[in-house]
């Protein structure tokens, strides 16, 4: 808990883990998170199967 209401600490951004995968998104096109991939992937299944 913070002594600030509002305040958090994250440990990802601290080390950098978060812009990196940000860069990596952006690079291949790929999303990191789990719902993207996902929708990416039914997208791109919706394409082959329909030609949309």
């Amino acid at each position: 808990m913070s002594l600030i209401p509002g305040l958090s600490f994250s440990w990802k951004r601290a080390l950098g883990v978060t812009k990196v995968k940000q860069k990596v998104a952006r690079a291949t096109g790929i999303p990191t998170t789990k719902q993207g991939a996902e929708r990416k992937l039914g997208g791109m299944i919706f394409k082959a199967l329909f030609g949309k």
